[in-house]
């Protein structure tokens, strides 16, 4: 019973994250910048790390190099007239892992917490954290269902104009700032990517690209948080495997499916 009570805290954070990791990895793989995820989390990063070399309001620092590299993302548009967009975002997550990591080499715990950052301690979640959580995602959920024809529009039509681009990577960014501090790099682009991606082998409109995401994201997740806590391993690394098996699993299905189909048809 106090092993139930004490893995509830890391499921309910898992579930928060699936939740509007998900909602935004739709985006993501509609729009084709899969890695602005990486890259907008490790600019976020060399805020939490400034704030471990000068002794600065972590918070503070991590949502202004937040909103900075959302500004940043804001302008991919105009950059992709010049230059391929995913290019410029490998350019950004480079530059942001190099003066991290460059900020970390000067503080007493620089490796220790160089894999804080990029794995989190996601079952060490405290009741107060998990609130706030929910309430940041919360705040972030009303404003994309407020905002949901002129994001639809920004994502699947192009259309829009930079407030509304800004707006939406400020939220993203935002949302970053808490997932990366809670759950860590790794863990957070995996929850943006993988369960969205395998929502979208079998099925094309969003409420069921959603429900599968939600569905695969919550059974890794809860097998990911029980398998770490009973063999005593990393939980971010457990579960960010366990989601890559299952997708190569389900895409391994989806081809014998459509092969059989093929045949049969033949």
């Amino acid at each position: 019973m106090e092993t139930i009570s004490f893995l509830a805290w890391p499921l309910g954070a898992c579930l928060l994250l699936i939740l509007i990791h998900t909602w935004f990895g739709v985006h993501i793989l509609q729009r084709g910048i899969i890695f602005v995820d990486l890259a907008l989390a490790q600019f976020i990063s060399i805020g939490i790390a400034l704030s471990l070399l000068t002794g600065a309001d972590r918070m503070l620092l991590a949502v202004c190099f937040a909103l900075g590299g959302a500004l940043i993302m804001t302008m991919t548009r105009r950059v992709a007239r010049h230059v391929n967009v995913e290019a410029f975002i490998g350019v950004l997550y480079i530059f942001s892992f190099a003066v991290c990591t460059l900020m970390l080499d000067r503080t007493a715990h620089g490796m220790e917490e160089f894999k804080a950052i990029l794995n989190g301690n996601i079952l060490w979640v405290t009741p107060r954290t998990l609130a706030s959580t929910a309430l940041l995602y919360g705040a972030v959920g009303l404003l994309h269902l407020g905002m949901r024809k002129r994001f639809h529009d920004l994502t699947f039509k192009g259309e829009g104009p930079l407030w509304v681009e800004f707006l939406f990577f400020a939220s993203f960014a935002l949302v970053l700032v808490k997932s990366v501090m809670i759950a860590g790099i790794l863990q957070v682009f995996a929850f943006l990517v993988v369960p969205a991606l395998a929502g979208r082998l079998f099925f094309r409109s969003t409420g069921q690209v959603l429900l599968a995401g939600w569905l695969v994201g919550t059974l890794v997740s809860s097998g990911g948080i029980a398998v770490s806590h009973l063999m005593d391993l990393p939980t971010a690394p457990v579960i960010v495997a366990g989601l890559a098996v299952l997708f190569f699993v389900m895409l391994l299905v989806r081809m014998m499916v459509l092969r059989n189909a093929a045949d049969r048809n033949y």
